[in-house]
């Protein structure tokens, strides 16, 4: 809540663990955000006061923090959550104790929660681009890899119906522990070997992307020709990575750090400035930091922290992201984005090959999603 001294917020993002390398980009631009907010006179001339705990990306760790903030400090907002598991260990949490969650991670859709607003990008903002560019470039038939939780068997659901509904094949499904050691990679090599795909789409997530990818380097597979297609792989997890292993492959996201857009430009020389100059920029610390900026402007309309008339002042509005101007959906409470499509580069970093022409409106349940028209823009260059 509020006190004389400001208003007081929660902080989830984990330090330590599988995840933590990019969960503390979120924490980083998080702060950065708020830093930049109380650098003008906050909000009501009253300062946001971040409480951040590290949950060590455990789910049980990240119920029972949200609940220490919800229930023993009187801290009614959230901004946290990586994986799909933690937020929703979460959530009911916020629920009981009526309170909010802003979440800046891509996601498998397939959710609502009145208390929870969803700044990353949802299945029709990135999976449906991201199979469509891969058929119109490389092939239509594909294997697909994930970490084994709730997010990659989801998001991998998704992909699967937009592929073979555009007449392409799945040829493979195959899981890895999220905490996995090199040799659980083994299968999988074994099995692109055989099946020869034309793409790997990837949603493994944290410290294992690094594995996979080194893995796939050393077995010879060339990425100009069956690339690595990631949903979560962003420059925190090839900062990781052996060098030259990433180069050539893909990912699907709303920004990337080399977006060259003046607010791209400004925030990542102020992330840099703040966390030195190798500190990586990822997609979802770009969400994590413009999430608090529509909570200050949603604060501001309220002149309330309360979570209920946060919720009110929060549809329709819109910010210059670094991505691109972005808009609260108040129906589903999803954001607008900017879809992308980058390949790593020589130097390990991202260029972007594809972008959408137009702001793409959250889907999240694909109740109006079509895989003939597959983005709300008039998107006609698949090739790069």
């Amino acid at each position: 809540m509020t006190n004389e001294e400001g208003w007081r917020v929660g902080v989830l993002f984990s330090t330590s663990g599988v995840t933590a390398a990019v969960e503390q980009t979120m924490l980083n631009a998080t702060l950065l955000a708020i830093e930049e907010i109380n650098r003008v006179g906050g909000v009501a001339g009253k300062p946001l006061i971040a409480s951040h705990r590290d949950p060590n990306c455990s789910p049980k760790r990240y119920r029972e923090l949200a609940r220490q903030c919800l229930q023993d400090d009187g801290i009614s907002t959230i901004f946290g959550c990586f994986m799909s598991s933690c937020r929703k260990a979460v959530l009911p949490e916020i629920e009981a104790f009526r309170g909010l969650l802003f979440y800046p991670t891509v996601y498998e859709g397939f959710e609502y929660s009145p208390r929870c607003f969803y700044t990353g990008a949802s299945s029709n903002q990135g999976a449906i681009q991201l199979a469509r560019y891969l058929m119109a470039n490389y092939g239509n038939r594909f294997l697909l890899v994930g970490s084994n939780y709730v997010f990659p068997y989801e998001y991998n659901r998704v992909i699967t119906d937009i592929v073979t509904q555009s007449g392409g094949k799945i040829l493979d499904e195959l899981y890895v522990p999220i905490s996995a050691i090199d040799a659980d990679f083994d299968s999988v090599i074994k099995k692109i070997q055989k099946l020869q795909p034309d793409a790997i789409i990837s949603t493994i997530v944290g410290q294992t992307v690094g594995m996979f990818y080194e893995k796939y380097a050393l077995a010879g597979f060339e990425p100009s020709r069956m690339p690595i297609a990631a949903i979560t792989t962003s420059e925190a997890e090839i900062a990781l990575m052996a060098p030259k292993a990433a180069i050539g492959h893909i990912t699907t996201s709303p920004f990337f750090e080399t977006l060259d857009r003046p607010e791209a430009r400004r925030f990542v020389q102020s992330y840099k400035a703040k966390f030195g100059k190798d500190a990586p920029v990822t997609a979802c610390a770009e969400a994590a930091y413009f999430q608090v900026y529509l909570y200050a402007k949603a604060l501001g309309i309220a002149g309330s922290n309360h979570p209920d008339s946060i919720i009110k002042a929060m549809g329709g509005l819109e910010f210059e992201a670094p991505q691109g101007r972005v808009k609260i959906d108040g129906n589903n409470h999803h954001t607008e984005l900017w879809p992308r499509i980058g390949r790593v580069d020589a130097n390990g970093k991202f260029g972007v090959i594809w972008e959408s022409t137009e702001r793409v409106k959250p889907d999240p349940y694909f109740v109006s999603a079509s895989y003939d028209d597959w983005s709300a823009a008039s998107n006609a260059a698949l090739t790069g």
